[in-house]
């Protein structure tokens, strides 16, 4: 998987299509990404001896990684990532611009 916690992406497809975000979490394993204020549900809690109201909480639920692409650092839009070797190190670049992304 090329995306990876902190990075900045936008959403290509689907309901949230265009928002930008942060990653907060991410899971190879199903090849799925939680995304900063995407794919956001609403949780209602009971109400308990600490909160007794109760509350709805807004939860951000995993979005296909497939669905997601890296904002490139230098144009502000939307890339591919590409990988390289420099010093005997792996690193990633935007395929767009060409510039180092970590």
């Amino acid at each position: 998987m090329k995306i990876l916690k902190g990075d900045k992406v936008v959403v290509i497809a689907g309901k949230d299509k265009g928002k930008e975000g942060l990653v907060q979490a991410v899971y190879p394993s199903i090849n799925k990404v939680v995304v900063e204020g995407v794919n956001v549900h609403k949780r209602h809690k009971k109400p308990t001896q600490q909160n007794p109201e109760g509350s709805i909480i807004d939860m951000y639920c995993p979005i296909d990684a497939s669905n997601v692409a890296l904002v490139d650092p230098k144009t502000k839009k939307a890339t591919r990532v590409g990988y390289r070797i420099e010093k005997d190190k792996k690193v990633r670049y935007a395929k767009r611009s060409g510039t180092k992304i970590d």
